[in-house]
C-alpha cells in the first residue's frame, strides 16, 4: 500500500471517528457511566512512583479537586481542542526514555523538548487545564502494552466516552477501541490519588 493511500485511510479514520463521538447524543448530568464508552475504576491503589515524585514537587497539582465534574461536554470545540493540544505535543517532544534522559528507570517531569511517555501526558493535561478544562476530567493513566510494557497516556472523560491521547498514536480512541491493558488512573475526586481500572476485556473474549 502506498504512503499516499494509507495517509487517506488514516485521515478518514480520524473523520469517521470525530464523526462517531460528537454524533452520540449526550448530558453531563444525563451519562450513564455503565456504558462501555467509560471505563470502570475501582478502589483506592497505589501511586506509581514517578508520579509520587512528580507530586513532591508540584503539590498544587496534586490535590483534593474541590470544583470536581463528572464529565466534560464534548462540544465541536472542546474535540478540536483535544486533537489540536494531542497534536502540538506529539510534535514538539522528542521520545526519549528516563533512563537516557536522566539516568534513571522512571522519572515523570514536563518534557523539554524531550521526554518520555508520562512527560508527553502531563504536558497534554498541562495545556488543556489552560485551555479551561476542568483537571478533574485529565487523568493520567497507566497501562500495559500488548508486549507487556508500561506505557502511560492521558484519559479524558468526556460525556461522549473516556478518550486516550497517546503519544505513539496520533488518534484520539476510546479508551476500549486501543489496544491496551488498563491498570490504574488518578482519582477525579483527588489528582494526588489513584484507582484501579477494572479492565475485564481480555477476560471476557477468553470466556466466550
Amino acid at each position: 500500500m502506498s504512503s499516499q493511500i494509507k495517509s487517506y485511510f488514516s485521515v478518514a479514520m480520524v473523520f469517521a471517528m470525530a464523526l462517531f463521538i460528537l454524533a452520540m447524543p449526550a448530558r453531563a448530568d444525563q451519562v450513564d457511566f455503565a456504558n462501555a464508552a467509560f471505563a470502570p475504576a475501582g478502589k483506592t491503589t497505589s501511586i506509581p512512583v514517578g508520579a509520587s515524585e512528580f507530586c513532591k514537587t508540584h503539590r498544587a497539582e496534586c490535590k483534593a479537586n474541590s470544583g470536581a465534574v463528572s464529565a466534560t461536554v464534548l462540544t465541536d470545540a472542546r474535540w478540536n481542542e483535544l486533537v489540536d493540544t494531542n497534536n502540538l505535543i506529539n510534535a514538539a517532544v522528542v521520545p526519549v526514555s528516563d533512563q537516557d534522559l536522566y539516568r534513571v528507570s522512571e522519572y515523570w517531569a514536563y518534557p523539554d523538548g524531550y521526554g518520555d511517555c508520562e512527560d508527553f501526558a502531563l504536558a497534554k493535561r498541562k495545556e488543556l487545564i489552560a485551555r479551561g478544562w476542568n483537571p478533574s476530567t485529565l487523568l493520567m493513566t497507566v497501562v500495559r502494552q500488548p508486549n507487556g510494557e508500561g506505557h502511560a497516556v492521558l484519559m479524558a472523560r468526556t460525556d461522549r466516552g473516556d478518550l486516550v491521547l497517546d503519544n505513539q498514536n496520533g488518534q484520539i480512541l476510546l479508551w476500549n477501541q486501543t489496544e491496551y491493558t488498563y491498570l490504574k488512573r488518578q482519582s477525579q475526586a483527588d489528582a494526588g490519588k489513584w484507582v484501579d481500572l477494572l479492565d475485564d476485556r481480555a477476560t471476557f473474549v477468553a470466556s466466550k
